[in-house]
């Protein structure tokens, strides 16, 4: 009778009393992992993760801690990184001190797994790479909506034909974020902060960068504008700052293959479409639209020929015209799904094209991002490699 090999991997979970760190990444990936008795390489084979909870606050630690059944915590990362069964750095903290800790960590020899984005310039997220590189170590950057269902379905669609040459992409973000005098705020007070590393095309552009890049084609220019739509905010105990960092953005890019992508980004409007992301895609042969986990399609053969008259109110359902793409598999949570990825590739050595360079490559599209609303032109993006 065979016995199983279990590799227990150690991983450093730093920031992750933060809202992403507590929910996503602990919450709904490592321990539904942990739960159902690791990642199975082989019929006798598994991988089983070993979280360690670090952060600034032991109370919270704690709290986090007991609610999770977690048994290892601590404020103290040099600790933890000095501690030869953990193997994996993961980065959830806020951006601005996260290249230090992971420079700590590559001085360890710890693999590394970061949240985006990895730094605040484009300079520093490549020196990470490199350096990462230089040390010989596996890493990673999150690129959770890669495996969201909705964007999985127009990734079959695509893999398929159905859209013929693809044309143009529409993305649509946002949600209405409260300024925290009568309603609490839904996002932590840094987001707003440009000085503490907060803003959306920081924030968004990041996970617009890979979408477009893995899906539709290579980013190759920008053009935006940024706004500041709501200047003042509440902390969370109710005192009023200076909003500095943008609350919004809207943006064309263009990719090398021809394609033109349009996204809004914005923490000050209200939703009256399918979902809190919403992209379109349109072909010659088809189009379709996914929201987080749906997607509609509507063929060239079942595509109705409006007709515009202005003077006649519109009694036609354009919802009616388009068909839902079947559910042909399971989707698991995003972020688990890459975590799995990653914890093969570091065990099991598995391919893992998100690394560091895909982190530095977001940072860019956020830099030029600014840039080109600043100038208030388009900017092209150089190639990092």
């Amino acid at each position: 009778m065979s016995s199983t090999t279990t590799h227990e991997v150690g991983i450093i979970m730093n920031g992750v009393t933060g809202r992403m760190g507590t929910n996503q990444h602990l919450k709904r990936s490592i321990l539904p992992i942990v739960e159902q008795g690791g990642i199975p390489l082989s019929d006798d084979e598994v991988i089983v993760p070993d979280p360690i909870l670090v952060g600034r606050t032991a109370s919270k630690l704690e709290r986090l801690a007991n609610e999770t059944g977690v048994d290892k915590w601590t404020t103290d990362l040099d600790s933890a990184l000095a501690d030869d069964d953990n193997q994996i750095y993961f980065d959830a903290q806020i951006t601005e001190v996260r290249p230090e800790s992971i420079r700590a960590a590559l001085d360890a020899g710890k693999h590394i797994y970061s949240e985006k984005p990895s730094a605040l310039s484009t300079e520093e997220a490549l020196e990470l790479y490199e350096e990462a590189e230089a040390a010989g170590v596996k890493h990673g950057i999150v690129q959770d909506k890669l495996w969201l269902p909705g964007l999985q379905k127009i990734q079959k669609l695509i893999d398929t034909g159905f859209f013929g040459e693809i044309l143009s992409v529409k993305g649509d973000f946002g949600y209405w974020v409260f300024e925290g005098d009568v309603s609490p705020p839904q996002r932590p007070s840094w987001n707003y902060r440009k000085e503490d590393g907060g803003g959306i095309i920081l924030d968004m552009f990041c996970h617009w960068r890979y979408v477009l890049d893995n899906l539709f084609g290579e980013v190759e220019s920008v053009s935006s504008v940024a706004k500041t739509h709501i200047d003042e905010r509440w902390e969370e105990d109710g005192t009023p700052y200076e909003a500095t960092a943008d609350d919004a953005a809207y943006a064309i890019f263009e990719l090398a293959n021809g394609v033109v992508a349009q996204f809004n980004s914005s923490w000050c409007t209200r939703v009256r479409r399918d979902d809190l992301l919403t992209l379109q895609v349109d072909g010659t042969k088809g189009s379709a639209v996914a929201g987080l986990t749906d997607c509609w399609m509507q063929p060239y053969s079942a595509t109705p020929r409006p007709v515009w008259n202005p003077d006649v109110k519109q009694t036609h359902d354009f919802h009616d015209d388009w068909i839902p793409v079947a559910e042909q598999e399971e989707y698991e949570n995003a972020f688990r799904t890459q975590w799995t990825l990653f914890l093969r590739h570091v065990v099991a050595d598995e391919p893992f094209p998100y690394d560091l360079l895909e982190g530095a490559k977001g940072v860019q599209l956020a830099e030029k991002g600014y840039e080109a609303a600043e100038k208030r032109t388009f900017v092209d993006l150089p190639s990092l490699t």
